[in-house]
């Protein structure tokens, strides 16, 4: 019962942004641990960031920290990925996932995510 639907993914050229949305439904959001992965052919699925709870501060892998941010709307349902300054190497199919036992202490990167959406695809040209 738990979905999770993505979106805002396309084609941008290199320096431009995205937001992607991920929607989610049978979930106490609030208390859910979301991320966002990435996977581009032929490379292993990479973890990109991650929060738990509104207002809640986000966790990023090295590469992406001061041009993505992680967001979440409680009353949406809804966690946002904005990604400035794309470069051709964030090219890949993101993906949102969830965890519903993490915690504010256990949230982040690591976490073994339950629940997947079905992606979006980010294309960066350069």
């Amino acid at each position: 019962q738990v979905q999770l639907v993505e979106s805002g993914g396309g084609s941008v050229q290199a320096g431009g942004s995205l937001r992607l949305s991920c929607a989610a439904s049978g979930v106490v959001f609030s208390r859910t641990c979301m991320g966002w992965f990435r996977q581009a052919p032929g490379k292993e699925r990479e973890g990109v960031a991650t929060i738990y709870a509104n207002g809640g501060k986000g966790m990023y892998t090295d590469s992406v920290k001061g041009r993505f941010t992680i967001s979440q709307d409680n009353a949406k349902n809804t966690v946002y990925l904005q990604m400035d300054s794309l470069k051709p190497e964030d090219t890949a199919m993101y993906y949102c996932a969830a965890d519903s036992n993490s915690n504010w202490f256990t949230c982040g990167l690591w976490v073994d995510f339950g629940y997947w959406g079905q992606g979006t695809q980010v294309t960066v040209s350069s």
